[in-house]
């Protein structure tokens, strides 16, 4: 029987893409059916589907839907144009994500050919991002065994890094299962990860799923739980990574580093070839997106802030390289520029 990780959480059925609504969870284990490309911006924006790999690939998948509403045989009017056109809102929906616009891209390679092509080549992405995490996390293992005590360890991860993120296994987090399968884990702190809560509502439901033993720590106590003793090593996924190996990632990361930093802790990302963005050098140049401020004023359609607060809500931040300790992706361990197989 397969793992839970091992499961593909998005898939083709039937014209329409089929996965797991991640507002609903962890009460609710409620699938979503996307049958338009305006349902799939849609899932993206309001995180219904996130974490940078998956969205890459309900991308590429969108494509496939646009495709087949304006170039089968026998349909009239915009055509590829449209294809185009759809496949730019998709872009849109999330900016700072890089994976998202690769998977597009990838996708419209094949519209020349036919709508069968583009799905083709989505599903086949599927299918990669799976090898591609078991041979990054099978890379990210060996460098936290290098970096870390020889003894089961205290792990620190922050927003949702898992099955749930990507097509299946995970990053950061798949790393985490991994260790704890060989029995490398006493116990992992999950950031709650303000103010979705990604942490405490998914990553604790996939570790619960797994049997790793964990408690939800809240974003400001991660500093205060590295000063106690209480963290071995943080391990962390990304969105856009520059080329000289700074990282956008789920606001609160860069904190993070600068905590793992002063009390000498490895902290290591673990992301894919497809979240290096090499066009851009600095990680000023990453475009943030900020997103609405009632998520900060309220929680669950409840307003916890007096009226006509204003909010500062980036959804990420950029880590400079000179935090990270490694940088993982399916090719071996990097760090900047330099990679090491």
């Amino acid at each position: 029987m397969s793992k839970p990780s091992d499961q593909p959480s998005l898939r083709w059925d039937d014209n329409a893409i089929v996965t797991l609504d991640q507002r609903a969870l962890p009460h609710e284990r409620r699938l979503l059916r996307l049958d338009t490309v305006d349902d799939v911006i849609t899932a993206i924006t309001t995180l219904a589907v996130r974490g940078a790999p998956s969205i890459g690939l309900a991308g590429a998948m969108g494509v496939a839907l646009s495709a087949y509403a304006h170039c089968s045989p026998g349909i009239t009017g915009g055509g590829q144009q449209a294809v185009h056109a759809d496949a730019r809102r998709l872009v849109a929906a999330r900016p700072t994500a890089v994976n998202l616009a690769w998977a597009v891209d990838r996708a419209l390679g094949r519209l020349a050919d036919s709508p069968d092509a583009v799905l083709a080549e989505a599903t086949a992405m599927i299918d990669e991002d799976r090898a591609v995490n078991r041979q990054m996390v099978a890379h990210a293992v060996q460098a936290v065994a290098d970096r870390c005590p020889q003894r089961p360890l205290r792990l620190l991860t922050h927003c949702n890094t898992g099955r749930l993120a990507t097509a299946a296994v995970g990053t950061a987090l798949g790393t985490i299962l991994a260790l704890a399968d060989a029995g490398k884990v006493t116990e992992v702190l999950v950031d709650e990860t303000r103010p979705l809560l990604q942490g405490a509502r998914l990553t604790a439901w996939e570790l619960a799923e797994a049997g790793v033993p964990h408690r939800v720590c809240v974003d400001s106590a991660a500093a205060a739980a590295m000063s106690q003793g209480l963290v071995d090593c943080v391990l962390v996924g990304a969105d856009r990574i520059t080329a000289r190996g700074d990282v956008a990632n789920k606001i609160g990361t860069y904190g993070l580093a600068i905590a793992a930093a002063h009390h000498g802790i490895p902290f290591i990302v673990v992301a894919p070839e497809s979240s290096w963005d090499r066009s851009l050098v600095d990680g000023r140049d990453i475009v943030i997106e900020e997103r609405d401020a009632d998520e900060v004023t309220g929680y669950g359609g409840i307003r916890t802030t007096p009226r006509g607060t204003r909010a500062y809500n980036p959804a990420f931040d950029v880590t400079p390289a000179s935090l990270i300790t490694a940088i993982v992706s399916e090719h071996g361990v990097h760090h900047g520029s330099e990679v090491r197989a």
